[in-house]
């Protein structure tokens, strides 16, 4: 039943990445400002990989600026780095930075890090937003905070 429910859910997603993902994201240049339906909004994760939720005191999260910022919390410290867009909805995260304190749940802290690096492209669907890595695998989820 487990792997029909994630066989069914990467179908949705591999369907939805095809025909219903937002338009093609601005490729960025130094120096341009980002646009999209990725910059701006604070996205809260839902899901690592199709299915695992985290149990951590503060909820991650991450916010793209317009001049191609990334900040966030990845449940135990703040984090902050670069982001680029490119065509066909590719995202690339890079010199991501944190506070670097220790906590209770630094694995699980560390899996949502992670997650933005591997990041290769993104799908929006209305308030969701999903990460796949370059093999096309599903690396997690988020939703778009009210």
């Amino acid at each position: 039943m487990i792997a029909m429910r994630r066989h069914a859910l990467s179908l949705l997603l591999i369907l939805l990445l095809a025909g219903c993902a937002a338009g093609p994201a601005p490729v960025s240049e130094p120096g341009d400002a980002l646009s999209g339906p990725v910059v701006g909004p604070r996205w809260n994760l839902l899901l690592v990989g199709t299915s695992e939720r985290l149990d951590l005191p503060t909820t991650p999260f991450f916010e793209i600026a317009p001049d191609g910022r990334v900040s966030g919390h990845d449940g135990c410290n703040r984090f902050h780095g670069r982001v680029e867009l490119g065509p066909d909805n590719r995202i690339e995260f890079g010199r991501l930075a944190s506070t670097m304190m220790a906590c209770p749940h630094m694995e699980q802290s560390e899996r949502m890090t992670a997650m933005l690096d591997d990041a290769y492209r993104y799908l929006i669907d209305h308030d969701r937003l999903v990460f796949f890595g370059p093999d096309q695998r599903v690396l997690g989820g988020f939703r778009r905070a009210n």
